[in-house]
């Protein structure tokens, strides 16, 4: 399964929490901090279980999130 990594932009969040309630695989949550704008920005609570699958960075309507995604390394075959 896919590694994914979720960077969201701290500064453009407005802590609506659409990406939080999309995310099929509870990878994000509330962070708990505040941004200079005043707003509970979002933050990835369970990294472990991130995909990559962007359906977070897709609902943001701030445009504040970017996703990476890593395919696991591959066993290399024997010669």
């Amino acid at each position: 399964m896919p590694k994914g990594l979720v960077v969201i932009d701290r500064e453009r969040c407005k802590g609506c929490g659409l990406c939080i309630d999309a995310c099929p695989f509870g990878v994000l949550g509330f962070s708990g901090e505040y941004n200079s704008s005043g707003y509970n920005v979002a933050t990835m609570l369970h990294p472990e279980k991130c995909t990559g699958c962007a359906i977070c960075a897709q609902m943001c309507p701030d445009v504040a999130i970017e996703v990476y995604r890593q395919q696991p390394d591959q066993p290399k075959e024997a010669v």
